[in-house]
């Protein structure tokens, strides 16, 4: 009998270590959009798509919404409406001071982020060269 465990065939669907999920950067790159000036919220969601943190992946507007209104709460982002274009009114968002400050945080943070995770890595590529030598020298 085996001891070994019967997988999905897809058992990384879904996964943390696939990329899919990167909802904790959200905030900072909604700010990192609304840095170059006032957007509406479809807008927002647009630039967001464009860039490298979503992989070309249209972000979930329910989830952009969401934090824009956290980041408003918080006073980061204040909203006006625009009733300047043809059709109906949109609401427009725009970073304000303590929203620039906080922008700035978010770089010190991942920037440390950023190193740590480069260790992480360094370290995973040593460990699985090691894993790979040992399996080679048992021939499996």
């Amino acid at each position: 009998m085996s001891n070994s465990r019967q997988y999905p065939v897809e058992p990384f669907e879904g996964c943390p270590c696939s990329g899919g999920s990167l909802s904790p950067l959200l905030q900072p790159a909604v700010m990192t959009v609304l840095a170059d000036g006032r957007l509406h919220g479809y807008a927002i969601v647009e630039r967001l798509a464009d860039t490298p943190t979503l992989a070309g992946s249209r972000p979930d507007p329910t989830g952009v919404y969401r934090v824009l209104r956290a980041m408003e709460g918080r006073g980061f982002v204040a909203s006006s409406w625009d009733t300047s274009e043809r059709g109906p009114a949109k609401k427009v968002y725009r970073l304000t001071s303590p929203g620039r400050k906080c922008l700035a945080r978010w770089i010190a943070s991942l920037t440390a982020y950023h190193r740590a995770v480069g260790e992480v890595l360094a370290n995973a590529r040593k460990a699985s060269a090691r894993l790979k030598r040992t399996r080679r020298r048992r021939g499996g």
